[in-house]
């Protein structure tokens, strides 16, 4: 099956002048993508390893912030915040209290285990979303899509039904964030996803290979690799999976670990 890109019209019915506007364009000042939609842009900052900084229609989102606060300066203050799971490149109560202002009632939406273990402040304004459950914040739909391992042997490091990937429907265009996880069916049964943040490491997560093979099958328009650099054994090439995917899905690289480049 060949993958269509998505491209938004924009111009005037007085003219009948439309002008194709492609689907991404690179923000300026902001060191990161910025993909245009039917409600407005979408720009993507790449913040470290799992964490990143969506700036939406809907509200800035924080996908797993965590370290030195330090690394979100410059960067608007969280509308939404989004925790995966509870290990800790993706969950830190610390970061999470010096990144949520004390006076806004910024939502948190975790996974079950990380809701039961975050301190009496932050739970007051949080959401258990367990697998399969589903909420919405300011329009925008957000399904909590089951992450885990599947491997022999790795089981233990994502059980089944503990975390979570998201989903995020803003309109008609959608986003995957996979959280840690291997090519499990429920990742390979997506659809319409427009773009798509996936791990890649071992032997926490899954392979290049593992990855591209997903990619083929559920053809997220924009895919970026990211997690995939991990404990030992752990790297994963992005260079290696882009060329796997091939024409399956654009792949789009973000400087995730401070080198400039991937």
């Amino acid at each position: 099956m060949t993958h269509s890109r998505r491209t938004f019209l924009a111009g005037t019915a007085a003219t009948g002048i439309v002008t194709i506007i492609p689907f991404t364009t690179r923000a300026m000042g902001h060191g990161g993508d910025m993909f245009e939609t039917s409600q407005g842009p979408v720009t993507v900052h790449p913040i470290e390893h799992a964490s990143i900084v969506l700036e939406t229609p809907i509200g800035v989102i924080y996908v797993d912030p965590v370290g030195d606060a330090g690394l979100y300066d410059g960067l608007p203050a969280p509308d939404l915040v989004l925790v995966t799971h509870e290990h800790g490149d993706h969950y830190n109560a610390e970061t999470l209290a010096a990144l949520i202002p004390s006076d806004a009632p910024t939502p948190l939406v975790t996974n079950p285990a990380v809701f039961d273990m975050l301190p009496d402040d932050l739970k007051a304004r949080a959401t258990s979303l367990a697998n399969g459950g589903t909420m919405s914040f300011a329009g925008t739909v957000i399904d909590a899509i089951p992450a885990y391992n599947m491997t022999e042997g790795r089981t233990n490091f994502h059980p089944q039904g503990r975390d979570n990937g998201y989903v995020l429907t803003m309109g008609d265009f959608r986003i995957y964030i996979s959280g840690d996880t291997e090519d499990i069916p429920e990742m390979r049964a997506l659809a319409d996803i427009d773009l798509c943040f996936l791990c890649m490491n071992l032997p926490f997560t899954m392979t290049a290979e593992a990855a591209a093979s997903a990619v083929q099958e559920f053809q997220p328009t924009y895919v970026y690799p990211y997690h995939y650099r991990g404990r030992d054994d752990g790297t994963q090439d992005p260079q290696e999976f882009a060329a796997l995917v091939g024409d399956a899905s654009e792949v789009k690289f973000a400087d995730w670990y401070g080198e400039g480049g991937v």
